[in-house]
């Protein structure tokens, strides 16, 4: 009896720490990172939020991290969103329970360790069952061409400079093409030991091109900001940006609304097909619910 008693007392000395989910929406310059998924020995934007949130927690250890999407090196975000389980700091003296963690004081501490580059645009207690991944019902990606003869500097990191003149409305007919539920296999990197023959179906909700106006636009000179904006449930590897490597070379006539439509009919990449450079696609916004 003695010795079960020990044990008893052992085990109830420490009792389990309380955890709670928090969602954060996390803007960043991805120029300087080799993507968002943590690598070991190079730099990554959940690396760097990693440890600062470990940090900004007191965490007693690492600290995992889910997003809504995984972005490659080079690729910005505005709206990015995240989930991390945190530990509940333990009562301090003379409070009964514990106080949790301050959602205005966690994003000051780390904007405080990563801004600019990256900044937490808000933070807070998630509700029960929210997965950063799972629970998001749509992605919507921009990406940004800078069409004139010379390119600007202040544009050159968020925008692709392409010289050659572009049709606006070429490629926006064929932009409407990919809007519904297609097999994208054409513009999609095959993941590691998927099949030659297994389809890549995504459902596309909007893809549209536009022309941006404004002062800042105005002072980079004679050119075009073009926009292209789209948004599905969900994307496959490369996907916006081998779309609009596409149609960028719609715009330079190579090609019209019905090569899309053949290309989306096709069961292979096409080893033609132009993948637009990284630092012009960013990751806007994530909808859930």
């Amino acid at each position: 009896m003695a010795d079960d008693d020990r044990t008893r007392d052992h085990t109830e000395e420490v009792p389990p720490a309380a955890v709670e989910r928090w969602r954060f929406v996390v803007a960043y310059d991805g120029s300087g990172f080799r993507g968002f998924a943590e690598q070991p020995g190079v730099p990554t934007v959940a690396g760097a939020l990693a440890g600062a949130l470990a940090r900004a927690s007191r965490a007693p250890g690492p600290v995992r991290l889910t997003c809504a999407g995984r972005t490659d090196a080079g690729v910005h975000a505005r709206g990015q969103v995240v989930h991390a389980d945190l530990l509940v700091p333990p009562p301090g003296r003379g409070q009964s329970r514990p106080a949790g963690l301050d959602a205005e004081r966690l994003v000051r501490s780390l904007n405080r360790q990563l801004a600019p580059s990256i900044v937490v645009r808000s933070a807070e207690r998630a509700p029960s069952g929210f997965d950063a991944r799972r629970s998001a019902t749509a992605r919507r990606y921009r990406y940004l061409v800078w069409n004139a003869a010379v390119d600007d500097p202040l544009l050159a990191p968020v925008a692709w400079h392409v010289a050659d003149p572009l049709d606006l409305r070429r490629m926006a007919a064929a932009a409407d093409t990919v809007i519904g539920e297609h097999d994208f296999r054409a513009f999609c990197r095959r993941r590691p030991g998927a099949g030659e023959g297994e389809a890549i179906i995504r459902s596309v909700t909007a893809a549209a091109w536009s022309q941006e106006e404004g002062r800042e636009v105005a002072d980079a000179g004679p050119g075009r900001l073009l926009r292209f904006e789209i948004e599905a449930g969900s994307f496959c590897h490369q996907m916006v940006r081998s779309l609009v490597g596409c149609l960028v070379g719609v715009g330079r006539g190579r090609g019209n609304a019905a090569t899309m439509m053949g290309l989306l009919r096709s069961t292979g990449r096409s080893p033609g097909t132009e993948l637009a450079p990284p630092h012009g696609l960013c990751l806007a916004s994530v909808s859930y619910g």
